[in-house]
C-alpha cells in the first residue's frame, strides 16, 4: 500500500510541475525566449552526458536496455542541436544587417 501511495505522489507532483511549467512559460517575454532556450540546450547536454555514463554500466547482453538507451540518446542529441540550430536562428534576427547596395 505505502509504494501505492509513493506512486500516486510522483504522478500529483508531474501533473503539478506540467501546471507550473506552463504557467511560467506562457508569461515569459519574447526578448527572454533565446537565453532561456539557451540554457535549456545547456541543461539537456549534461542530461544526455549523464544517459550516456549511465549506458556504460548496463549489462551487455541485455539487448533491449541497450537499444532503448541507444534511442534515448540519439533522441536527446537531436533535441540538442535542434534547439541550438533554433536558437542560432533566433539570435541572427538581432544583428544589424549591413547598409549600402553590397551585400
Amino acid at each position: 500500500m505505502i509504494e501505492f501511495q509513493n506512486t500516486m505522489n510522483l504522478i500529483y507532483l508531474v501533473i503539478l510541475m506540467i501546471f507550473v511549467g506552463v504557467e511560467l512559460i506562457s508569461h515569459v517575454p519574447s526578448v527572454l525566449h533565446t537565453p532561456l532556450m539557451s540554457g535549456a540546450n545547456a541543461i539537456h547536454g549534461v542530461v544526455l552526458i549523464g544517459a550516456i555514463i549511465v549506458m556504460g554500466f548496463v549489462d551487455p547482453h541485455d539487448y533491449l536496455s541497450l537499444t532503448m538507451g541507444s534511442i534515448a540518446v540519439f533522441v536527446g542529441t537531436l533535441n540538442v542541436i535542434g534547439g541550438f540550430v533554433v536558437t542560432d536562428r533566433m539570435l541572427e534576427m538581432f544583428k544589424k544587417k549591413p547598409k549600402g547596395g553590397n551585400q
